[in-house]
């Protein structure tokens, strides 16, 4: 798999995708299905290969989780909400 000098998220981005579970955890805990915001990208970019990069995700609850960024994928942004200044209309 080729590898990325740096992540392909961004710490506010809105991603959905699915959780990630360490395989101790897994007789306790099962994957979830999220939205959320992109709170943490996950250490050693230079080099990291993708299917072990990962990031932590801010639900709307507060609950923080953890997710491989192969199982994740960025929401479209909203459109800008600047303000229109007026500057440059012949004021």
């Amino acid at each position: 798999m080729a590898r990325r000098r740096t992540s392909p998220y961004k710490v506010g981005d809105q991603v959905t995708g699915t959780s990630y579970v360490e395989p101790d955890d897994r007789l306790r805990e099962a994957p979830i299905r999220f939205t959320g915001a992109v709170v943490q990208v996950g250490s050693g970019w230079a080099g990291v290969d993708a299917s072990q990069a990962y990031l932590w995700v801010r639900l709307p609850s507060g609950r923080e989780i953890k997710a491989l960024i192969q199982d994740v994928e960025r929401l479209n942004r909203p459109p800008s909400t600047s303000v229109a200044t007026g500057r440059g209309r012949g004021r």
